[in-house]
């Protein structure tokens, strides 16, 4: 073809529907992280995998190999006929738009235009109609999985799919599944910083109903009850799928999860550790081993006056080595770098913390949150370990300017101000520390205490502009 058809096809790409057309960024995403995933779950879910091969092609093309998304496509095809031989076609509906775009891709225009001809003249055939844009349910269930997979970014275009889908089909399980999945995690998400909501009990609840075999839905069923106090009953299901799949690394990690959390610690590590043992390179079980060190160190400290030395250090060592396996595998893993910078600085190895802090801030997938968190405990590190005030103000300062709020920001509010009013009560204070407690009290609304630590500011440094100006405006909200 020349290049002027090249052109021309593109229109006709762009109509597909398949993970070309789903809007999904590569920078929004860890790829290595998302591929091995994939891998994990082709391997040990019994379930079809025609949406796992599917996204897999994709990211295989976003890490530039075509050949290698070629062939994922091809088993694909394999897993629509083996599991839906009288449903080929409206099945593999969004395998073909990803043949017609890696060809595409790949300069070969004759067969891409190959598969934008049959998803066209398949979609006319099902509709009935001169239509070759079809919507499937199969088409936004599997747009709702990948957008699941790609991120927190997308969830809220995950749960718009599977509500679609939910409308036609309410009792599908897989259906019920994915959109029990995303609310979990909007839910994990949006409310760190309250009382757990409970919003996706009733979604995991009728998940489990419909498929009691789903063991992975039954432990997030199970944290969600842990959540909301309801402890004994989370357990019964934890246990009942622990009979269904013993071996399931998915199920395991979250049923050791349950326990870290209710304090069973010994018996989280060994779940974790028979996990491993099936998925050495799992990262998520690696850095929840890491939790479960870490635990078992503060309880340590807490419990007794004066802790052995050699444990206290073989718990961090563990710890960090756990930690440290995540972030060397998973460079974008933002919470595990915090997880092991801090144990750095329980260790009194403040270079290496600082070092892990600064790599974390070069994560480019941070979303807001994730930065002030990371602020919050580098600030923390610098003030109680490193004894370093004026860096652990710089820091907090920076937090701030993120102007959306968030759990990570009001700790950075909470630590700046008593920070702050140490250092007045001890008399270090300057103007610039009065001013910071301006902006602390007015982020709070408390005007009053704002103008005051304002006034401060400016009998120290009378000229400066920044102060006066907030001070003119502070008083005129109040007179206005």
């Amino acid at each position: 073809m020349s290049i002027v058809s090249g052109n021309s096809l593109k229109s006709s790409l762009l109509q597909l529907q398949c993970h070309f057309t789903w809007n999904l960024l590569k920078q929004d995403v860890d790829l290595d992280d998302l591929e091995e995933t994939i891998g994990d779950q082709i391997e040990f879910f019994l379930k079809s995998n025609i949406s796992n091969y599917n996204l897999l092609s994709y990211v295989c093309h976003l890490k530039n190999s075509n050949e290698e998304a070629l062939r994922n496509l091809q088993k694909a095809e394999e897993e629509v006929q083996k599991n839906h031989p009288d449903e080929i076609t409206r099945r593999s509906l969004v395998t073909w738009g990803n043949y017609a775009w890696i060809y595409y891709h790949m300069e070969k225009y004759e067969e891409a235009q190959t598969y934008v001809s049959k998803v066209e003249s398949s979609c006319k055939k099902l509709s009935g109609t001169a239509q070759w844009k079809i919507q499937l349910p199969e088409i936004y269930a599997e747009q709702g999985w990948t957008l699941l997979k790609f991120g927190r970014k997308y969830y809220e275009r995950a749960k718009n799919c599977f509500e679609n889908v939910l409308k036609n089909e309410p009792n599908n399980p897989e259906f019920n599944a994915g959109y029990a999945i995303v609310m979990y995690r909007l839910e994990d998400f949006a409310h760190r910083q309250c009382e757990h909501a409970s919003l996706s009990l009733k979604p995991l609840k009728r998940a489990v109903e419909l498929n009691p075999n789903d063991t992975f839905i039954m432990a997030l069923l199970a944290l969600k009850l842990q959540d909301s106090k309801r402890v004994p009953e989370g357990e019964r299901y934890i246990e009942e799928a622990m009979q269904k799949t013993p071996d399931l690394p998915y199920f395991l990690r979250y049923a050791a999860k349950f326990y870290r959390r209710k304090g069973e610690v010994d018996k989280a590590v060994e779940i974790l550790k028979k996990a491993l043992a099936v998925t050495p390179k799992s990262v998520f079980l690696h850095h929840q081993l890491g939790l479960c060190y870490r635990q078992k160190l503060f309880r340590l400290k807490k419990t007794t006056s004066y802790p052995p030395q050699e444990q206290v250090e073989e718990l961090i060592r563990l710890a960090i080595f756990h930690f440290k396996t995540v972030t060397d595998q998973r460079t974008k893993f933002f919470s595990a770098h915090v997880d092991l910078a801090n144990m750095y600085a329980e260790g009194k190895r403040y270079e290496e913390a600082e070092e892990t802090f600064q790599k974390a801030f070069q994560i480019n997938i941070l979303f807001y949150d994730d930065k002030q968190e990371l602020y919050y405990h580098s600030c923390m590190q610098k003030e109680f370990y490193m004894k370093s005030e004026s860096e652990a103000i710089r820091y907090y300062r920076e937090a701030l300017k993120i102007e959306k709020d968030s759990y990570g920001r009001n700790k950075c509010r909470n630590a700046l101000k008593k920070l702050l009013e140490q250092r007045i009560q001890r008399g270090l204070e300057d103007a610039t520390d009065f001013a910071m407690l301006g902006l602390i009290h007015n982020l709070a609304g408390e005007k009053h205490e704002a103008i005051e630590c304002y006034e401060k500011a400016i009998e120290l440094c009378p000229d400066n502009e920044e102060y006066l100006t907030a001070l003119c405006e502070l008083r005129l909200s109040i007179s206005s």
